[in-house]
C-alpha cells in the first residue's frame, strides 16, 4: 500500500560528510509494507548518535540518499495489513532510525517496522517526548538491563545532571537502589530532587576516596554516563560481583586493572543503544512510556527548530554548546 504518489520532504545527506553536508531532500514517499506502518513526523531529535550516524564514528548500513535522526514521533498514516495493536489517526514514536538500512527520522512521512514502533501516552506532547526518547531509552537499557541492581544496591551514576544521567537516577530509585551520583555543585540540588541520596562534585580531586567512603562496601552498580571512563578507579570501587557499564566516550582510552576485577568477580559491561534488539527495544520502551505518562522524568530546556535547521543542531551538539538542552526538530508547513 503506497501513501501517495510524488515525493516528500527531507532533511539528510548524500555521502558520510560533516555538518555541512546536511541539506535538503526531496525522498520517494514511503512505501507501507505488510509489517510496517507510515508514520506523518511531528517532532525529530537530535541525538550525538545521530552524528555518529553521519560522520561514520558508528559504522552502519546507509542507504544514500537518507535523512538524517532515529527518533521520531507522530501519527500513524497507514497501516499494513499484517499489523495488529496498531491504527490510523493513532500519536506514536520510534527510535529505530536512520541506520541499519532504514529511513532516516526527519522527513514528512516515513515507513516504520511496526515492531519497532510504540503508542504514545494520551496527553503526552510530541516534542517533549521526543526529547525524552534517547536519553530515557539509553537509562532503560543502562539500570534495568545492563546494570539490573537489587533493592538496596548501591548504584553510582557518573554524570547525574545530564538527560541520561538524571533519567537513570529516576530508575534506580524505583529499583530500589540507594543511589549516588556525581555533577557540579551548582546542580546537586537537580539530582537529589530525582532521589540521589548521596551527590558529590565531580571537580573534587578527592571525589574516589569520598566514593569509597559513602559506599564503605563497594559499589554494586557504576554507570558512566559522562564518558570518562576511569577504569582504575572504577574497579577499585566496585563491590564484590559489582556491575561496571560504559555508555558514552567513543573516542576513550583507560588502563583495566583485570586481577582486581577477576578476583572481585566484578565485570565490565559497555553497549551502543543502536546494537539493542529488537525485544530490548521495546522492553525500554514500556519504561519510557510510564516516565512519560507519570511526568516521573522530563528534560531540563527542549529548544525548537524546524526541519532545515538539522546541521546547525548537530554542530551545536559536536561542538558541546548544547549542554542541558534537547533539540527538537519540526517539519515546516507546506507552502
Amino acid at each position: 500500500m503506497n501513501t501517495g504518489a510524488g515525493t516528500v520532504r527531507a532533511v539528510g545527506i548524500d555521502r558520510l560528510t560533516d555538518t555541512a553536508g546536511i541539506h535538503p531532500l526531496r525522498l520517494p514517499a514511503p512505501v507501507c509494507g505488510p509489517a510496517q506502518v507510515v508514520l506523518g513526523v511531528e517532532a525529530v531529535a537530535v541525538n550525538h548518535v545521530d552524528t555518529f550516524v553521519r560522520s561514520g564514528v558508528y559504522a552502519t548500513e546507509l542507504d544514500f540518499p537518507v535523512a538524517v535522526g532515529r527518533d521520531a514521533v507522530g501519527t500513524i498514516e497507514a497501516v499494513g495489513a499484517s499489523v495488529t495493536g496498531l491504527q490510523v489517526g493513532q500519536r506514536a514514536w520510534t527510535n529505530s532510525l536512520g541506520f541499519a538500512g532504514r529511513p532516516g527520522a526527519t522527513a514528512e512521512r516515513v515507513a516504520v517496522e511496526a515492531e519497532r514502533i510504540y503508542p504514545l501516552p494520551a496527553g503526552v506532547d510530541p516534542a517533549t517526548a521526543a526529547a525524552a526518547l534517547h536519553p530515557c531509552t539509553t537509562a532503560a537499557l543502562a539500570v534495568q538491563r545492563h546494570g539490573n541492581p537489587d533493592p538496596g544496591d548501591s548504584v553510582y551514576i557518573a554524570g547525574g545532571a545530564g538527560q541520561v544521567g538524571s533519567a537513570a537516577i529516576v530508575l534506580a530509585v524505583a529499583g530500589g537502589a540507594r543511589v549516588l551520583a556525581s555533577a557540579s555543585a551548582e546542580d546537586a540540588h537537580y539530582c537529589r530532587g530525582f532521589g540521589a541520596g548521596t551527590v558529590l562534585d565531580y571537580r573534587d580531586p578527592d571525589l574516589v576516596a569520598r566514593l569509597a567512603q559513602a559506599a564503605p562496601e563497594g559499589l554494586d552498580v557504576q554507570i558512566d554516563t559522562a564518558g570518562h571512563n576511569d577504569l582504575a578507579a572504577a574497579v577499585k570501587l566496585a563491590a564484590p560481583r559489582g556491575r561496571i557499564v560504559l555508555l558514552a566516550g567513543p573516542g576513550t582510552e583507560a588502563v583495566l586493572p583485570v586481577g582486581q576485577l577477576y578476583m572481585r568477580d566484578a565485570s565490565l559491561r559497555g553497549f551502543a543503544i543502536s546494537n539493542a534488539t529488537v525485544a530490548e527495544l521495546a522492553d525500554a520502551a514500556n519504561t519510557v512510556n510510564t516516565l512519560l505518562a507519570t511526568g516521573a522524568w522530563a528534560p531540563r530546556q527542549v529548544d525548537l527548530g524546524s526541519f532545515n535547521d538539522a546541521g546547525w543542531a548537530q554542530a551545536r551538539l559536536e561542538s558541546g554548546q548544547n549542554r542541558g538542552t534537547r533539540i527538537v526538530l519540526q517539519p515546516e508547513a507546506r507552502p
